[in-house]
């Protein structure tokens, strides 16, 4: 489970097999006090991946979104074309929630929660998992 940021708007592609596949990074942070008692950020970056339904619906998706995302965190390796081992981190989601979202820069929450129309953006809450209601969330 992960509130986090969008680094980057998504980058939607679909597999060879057709199956639709959504990348983008997500920025977590967290403060707290130092031994001197001074306040210090700190940001994790996270490699954040959906597929099938879920990937489609990342076209609303955009840079600076609050989003809560919860999935498994699943690894790779990869060989490059030198045959170097290369390793990832993802986390592959398995519910996406909008917590806000941002117009030209700023924060603009709003308060409805139904499902935006195809061409809009999405509302606060829209939720990408059915079935799920906000008294769900661990939080």
């Amino acid at each position: 489970m992960l509130i986090g940021n969008l680094g980057k708007d998504p980058e939607l592609r679909t597999t060879e097999s057709g199956v639709p596949k959504a990348n983008f990074t997500l920025a977590t942070n967290e403060n707290y006090k130092d031994r001197n008692g001074n306040w210090v950020k700190s940001t994790e970056w996270h490699d954040i991946v959906m597929w099938r339904g879920l990937a489609e619906r990342a076209k609303v998706l955009r840079k600076g979104m609050l989003v809560y995302v919860e999935g498994k965190l699943t690894h790779r390796k990869w060989q490059d074309r030198d045959g170097k081992d290369h390793y990832a981190a993802e986390v592959t989601v398995d519910l996406l929630k909008i917590l806000e979202r941002r117009e030209g820069g700023h924060s603009n929450p709003t308060s409805s929660n139904v499902s935006a129309p195809e061409n809009r953006e999405p509302t606060r809450g829209q939720d990408f998992s059915p079935n799920v209601e906000d008294d769900d969330l661990p939080f």
